[in-house]
């Protein structure tokens, strides 16, 4: 029997994108035939993943998970949405934000993170289910919140499953007061985000090319102002800017006659204690991926028939 490496194992994985167990066995069974090895894993449909990596995928679903003062927040890709209601998907997106809690808030964390009842990682894990279900599917970002005291509340908009759903929030309250109190209002401001879907908390975490660009409006609006009359433009104009867009400052869903800020303060006669809004996180699924036009299937068949379509 051939002495199977660890070099051999990474190099079958690399070319197959099967997990790493299977490309142990694949050798195991051809005797260290690279070749035979990788037709072992097409007959066992343990190749797949490799074929289906190209491919934009934009749907899937977004989890939410906590545990004590943390809380993650995980979007997992499919290509389909019909994908997104399949049990197998849902339980590894579910697991895999549990997971995401003994991490770093990395992606790359959460990839190497073994997963729990198997001996592979989660990424192995990943390109199994990819090879089982035959789709595309990318862990596409993680955030982790914590705090020393207080809650991290969480919202699912249109929840598909508890925790599962195409928007989640978290939102981080640090406060010693009671927590009844805090979990209801943080609950509140993580529906508020998910309607409103600030850029940030405050006019601190703007980035600042998004400020320079609102600049640019404002300037092109207003040409042919003299310099100082501009300047208090932009001003006026970025202060009014921030009210729209930073969480604090937003008028508040469920009162709008009082900002996220006047909330918080008020808060802190029912919390027994000062209030303070540390971090939120809001993933809307597939924003800022390019999705594919749907392919015009009469042009496709004209075009290899050799006709007009």
């Amino acid at each position: 029997m051939a002495n199977i490496t660890a070099a051999m194992v990474k190099e079958l994985r690399e070319t197959t994108s099967a997990g790493m167990m299977d490309c142990k066995a694949a050798l195991a069974e051809t005797n260290g035939d690279m070749e035979a090895a990788i037709d072992w894993l097409r007959k066992k449909g343990l190749s797949k993943a490799a074929k289906k990596a190209g491919r934009v995928a934009a749907e899937g679903l977004v989890a939410v998970e906590s545990s004590g003062h943390t809380a993650t927040i995980l979007e997992v890709n499919s290509e389909t949405d019909f994908v997104a209601r399949n049990d197998q998907f849902q339980a590894f997106v579910r697991e895999a934000a549990k997971i995401g809690l003994m991490g770093n808030g990395t992606i790359e964390s959460l990839e190497a993170a073994s997963f729990p009842g198997s001996s592979t990682t989660v990424k192995d894990r990943l390109q199994e289910l990819i090879a089982t279900i035959g789709e595309n599917m990318t862990l596409r970002r993680i955030a982790k919140l914590e705090v020393s005291k207080g809650v991290i509340a969480s919202y699912v908009h249109n929840a598909v499953s508890e925790g599962l759903g195409k928007i989640g929030v978290l939102v981080a309250l640090e406060s010693e007061g009671d927590v009844d109190a805090l979990s209801t209002l943080g609950r509140q401001i993580a529906m508020h985000v998910a309607a409103t879907s600030p850029v940030a908390l405050d006019a601190s975490g703007v980035d600042q090319a998004t400020i320079e660009r609102e600049s640019a409006i404002l300037r092109d609006k207003n040409a042919g102002k003299p310099d100082h009359v501009m300047q208090k433009i932009i001003e006026s104009g970025l202060k009014s800017y921030f009210k729209e867009v930073t969480l604090l400052e937003q008028p508040f869903v469920h009162d709008p006659s009082k900002t996220v800020t006047q909330v918080l303060k008020e808060a802190e006669s029912k919390a027994g204690k000062p209030v303070t809004l540390k971090a939120f996180v809001r993933y809307a699924l597939g924003e800022g991926i390019e999705k594919e036009e749907a392919p015009d299937f009469a042009a496709e068949v004209a075009a290899q028939a050799g006709l007009k379509a």
